[in-house]
């Protein structure tokens, strides 16, 4: 009796095999491919550049969100060098409270309160660049902050001074770069214009050159620091530059902030071109900084 294999059918069912097994290798592989390439073709913005809206003393590229209502409180103690007496500072304080609120998520509007001569302040931040990641993405993100403040301080015995003269603009263009998760770097050109200075040759515009980072540590913790550098000029000659060092702890909806620095002021008025203490001498203030944000309108 004579076997006859059916090698016609099993050849084409081989050749059907062996065909469909590229076919669907390439549809993989063109999915895979589509995927990187949308990937590779999407625009990221870079978010948490700082942590806060406030780097330490100075202002950073943060802006709350829209419809977000922030509430800082920053307070400042006395020297350390005060000595027992005034408990190395801490029988010491000045503080400041503060409202901020996003208008969208370019723009933001503040006001504050100082004790330290009584200095009401209001503000306006907009956050003109972004850095991304992506096609056409930018490397550094620019912030446009513009500041007024107003002492409320009575200048006893001399003669009471007009609001006009009171007034004290900041403007500043705030330039931040994310290298990495961990790293941010900020730097700030600055002017400071004073309507009204104690001597003929003090200066009314007085210029400035920020720079602050930030180094995270862990997920919650960050290290952070700020100096403002004086060009030269009366002021730079008779006031020291501002130094700031500090932590940011991360607890939930709050935001700490303790820093040393030797500034007294909390704003740009007195923080730029008034800051008196010798960091090396022991003219150190310790302070913090708590902020609580509340969303008063959903995102649109």
């Amino acid at each position: 009796m004579n076997l006859t294999l059916p090698w016609g059918p099993l050849a084409l069912g081989a050749a059907l095999l062996l065909g469909a097994a590229p076919a669907h290798a390439q549809q993989d592989l063109m999915q895979q491919l589509d995927h990187l390439t949308g990937d590779s073709l999407r625009r990221e913005l870079t978010v948490a550049t700082f942590k806060g809206t406030r780097v330490i003393n100075g202002q950073s590229i943060e802006t709350p969100g829209a419809g977000s209502l922030l509430f800082l409180i920053s307070h400042r103690f006395g020297t350390l060098n005060s000595g027992a007496y005034n408990f190395f500072g801490l029988d010491q304080a000045t503080i400041r409270l503060g409202l901020e609120y996003g208008l969208t998520d370019r723009l933001a509007v503040g006001i504050g309160r100082s004790s330290l001569e009584k200095t009401f302040d209001g503000f306006g931040k907009y956050r003109l660049l972004r850095q991304g990641s992506g096609p056409g993405a930018l490397p550094v993100s620019v912030t446009l902050f513009a500041s007024a403040a107003l002492s409320s301080l009575r200048f006893e015995p001399q003669p009471e001074r007009t609001t006009t003269s009171r007034l004290t603009y900041t403007y500043q263009a705030l330039l931040a770069r994310k290298f990495s998760s961990a790293l941010s770097v900020q730097l700030m050109p600055t002017l400071v214009h004073r309507n009204y200075v104690d001597l003929r040759r003090d200066q009314n515009n007085v210029w400035a050159l920020g720079l602050a980072a930030r180094q995270k540590l862990t997920k919650r913790l960050a290290l952070t620091g700020e100096y403002y550098y004086l060009l030269p000029g009366a002021t730079a000659d008779n006031f020291r530059n501002s130094l700031a060092l500090g932590f940011d702890i991360e607890t939930g909806g709050h935001v700490f902030q303790l820093h040393v620095t030797n500034s007294q002021g909390m704003i740009e008025k007195f923080v730029i071109p008034q800051t008196t203490g010798n960091f090396l001498k022991g003219d150190i203030f310790f302070g913090f900084n708590v902020s609580r944000a509340f969303q008063l309108r959903g995102r649109p």
